[in-house]
């Protein structure tokens, strides 16, 4: 799996230096509050679980050598904690946008350089939307697993990946 993330960087880092931007935009990892099979509690502000925490580690190891140069997550733990481990090796801090502000954080996005959303299921598509993707997206609310690379250019392109 790491050997995928690292070709799709490289790939996304490669295409013509027309200054093209990359970003790469996750949900959240696994909460705590939430265990396979259980109705969740649906605390409104739960930290990660450990499969959570672990999934973050995973996450800044895929991404450590993408070039990204800045973060941005919502004003939750989750989001807050998900991007940690990868803000912490690039010595990045990362940037709060309110989850209920999407322009806001399309706007900071579209600014430049190469950058990690960690955002929610019910964001993303609306996010991919506005950075120019057609394509339809759903994140069920079980789905942690997906990252989205997106290489900004004439014309927004996609790439759907999984990771543990």
């Amino acid at each position: 799996m790491k050997l995928v993330f690292s070709i799709v960087t490289l790939l996304a880092l490669a295409m013509p230096a027309a200054a093209q931007q990359t970003i790469f935009l996750v949900r959240h990892a696994e909460r705590a509050d939430a265990s396979p099979g259980a109705a969740p509690m649906m605390a409104s502000d739960p930290d990660l679980s450990e499969a959570g925490k672990a999934r973050a580690q995973s996450l800044a190891a895929a991404l450590k050598d993408a070039k990204i140069t800045a973060i941005y997550t919502t004003q939750y733990k989750r989001t807050r904690q998900t991007a940690e481990p990868l803000a912490t090796a690039l010595g990045i801090q990362a940037t709060v946008v309110d989850a209920l502000d999407l322009p806001l954080l399309v706007e900071k996005i579209k600014a430049g350089g190469n950058a990690l959303v960690v955002a929610h299921s019910n964001t993303i598509a609306p996010v991919l939307q506005q950075l120019g993707i057609a394509e339809s997206v759903t994140v069920g609310d079980e789905d942690y697993d997906n990252l989205f690379v997106v290489v900004r250019g004439d014309k927004a392109t996609l790439v759907r990946l999984h990771f543990r």
